[in-house]
């Protein structure tokens, strides 16, 4: 059996993770800011429930690559997102990875079956470590392992980062749970230029007994999850805090998609599934979940997206790196990079921001640009 509550939040990392995220406070600085234009991105789950799974707010002239990877040997974990969101003409990205889950357990008899770098239900089979550990031993050589004289610059544990998340909260009987989190920074060359990257992560655990006829064991299912770096030009990573946070703080989880997820993984474990081996199955079990958002599917999508508001508030209030307007044309409170005094919208969910008063959008554009006002 695997622990409830451990599906619903692994998914979206992004947000979560932005109570500290890097950047501290940005720079001041009197030259005048060109303009920034942002866009709303629709991130679709195209190789599942083919439906929107969230949309985020980016630089008009970023590019957002990757989505929602579903691997259904994993009932507890069937579907990850991993993707980037970058400058394609300068160094500045933020990327999602997929989150790491694994097993392990005190039988021995077990052991023997499924050794260390085995897979049970999906999970990789290892000893859980600490925050720091696990970003440096299983996050950078997956996700930066090809990288040539890359060096550890910081690392530093973060427990508040989990305990803002909610992470590793004990929710049933029995079942013991624990969370930490960390962050590393990296140096490395790219195309000749020094990069600074920071890395962040949460290790979540979650022990169950386990009765069998040689006595009471505890078997643990963990995860590096919250897994998600900046990254910006030597020298330039903390002044683009403001920026960073925006994109974080508009994040929006679709809740039909949610809850289509989660009926499927009652389904998978319910069913103890290891291995469907091609689309035409996934395709049959979502089929059967319903459109329909059951009250308590919806309870579930507004606690996480009140995590999110809610750590991005703290980080915003943190870092001083945003500023709250009033969207006439989606009514509702958006959250654009901070320093600029001016703020317009369109119909698109599109938004500019700029220090000038002269400055209007409106002027060889037939989008019909709103100005914004501050709150």
């Amino acid at each position: 059996m695997i622990p409830g509550g451990r599906s619903a939040a692994v998914l979206f990392p992004l947000i979560l993770g932005a109570v500290l995220v890097v950047c501290g406070k940005s720079g001041n600085s009197t030259a005048q800011k060109p303009a920034v234009r942002l866009k709303t991105v629709s991130c679709v789950d195209r190789s599942g429930t083919g439906i929107e799974a969230f949309r985020m707010l980016i630089p008009a002239d970023w590019k957002f690559e990757g989505g929602i990877s579903w691997k259904l040997d994993n009932p507890g974990m069937p579907a990850v997102a991993g993707f980037k969101v970058f400058n394609p003409t300068g160094q500045d990205e933020f990327e999602v990875f997929p989150n790491q889950p694994f097993f392990w357990t005190d039988n021995a008899m077990h052991r023997r079956m499924f050794p260390p770098g085995s897979r049970y239900f999906g999970n990789e089979v290892r000893p859980p470590v600490g925050p720091v550990e696990a970003l440096k031993k299983i996050a950078l050589p997956r996700f930066r392992g090809k990288i040539e004289g890359l060096k550890i610059a910081r690392e530093e544990h973060l427990p508040e980062l989990a305990r803002a998340l909610g992470a590793g909260v004990q929710r049933h009987a029995g079942i013991t749970a624990a969370a930490d989190g960390a962050r590393i920074r990296i140096e490395y060359q790219r195309n000749g230029i020094t990069i600074e990257e920071e890395l962040y992560g949460v290790v979540e655990a979650y022990g169950f007994p386990i009765q069998s006829m040689a006595g009471t064991f505890t078997n643990t299912m963990w995860t590096v999850s919250y897994l998600f770096s900046f990254k910006a030009e030597r020298g330039h990573l903390d002044q683009q805090a403001p920026l960073f946070t925006t994109m974080t703080s508009s994040f929006r989880l679709n809740p039909q998609w949610f809850s289509k997820y989660n009926q499927t993984v009652e389904y998978l474990i319910s069913r103890q599934i290891q291995n469907i081996r091609n689309v035409g199955e996934l395709s049959r079990i979502l089929s059967r979940t319903s459109n329909e958002i059951s009250d308590h599917m919806m309870q579930s999508y507004e606690e996480r997206q009140k995590v999110y508001d809610r750590v991005s508030e703290n980080f915003s209030q943190h870092i001083r790196g945003v500023d709250e307007y009033y969207d006439p044309a989606g009514q509702k409170s958006i959250e654009l990079p901070a320093g600029y005094g001016h703020a317009w919208t369109n119909a698109l969910g599109e938004y500019i921001v700029s220090e000038s008063e002269d400055f209007n959008p409106n002027i060889g554009s037939n989008k019909n640009w709103q100005k914004m006002q501050k709150k």
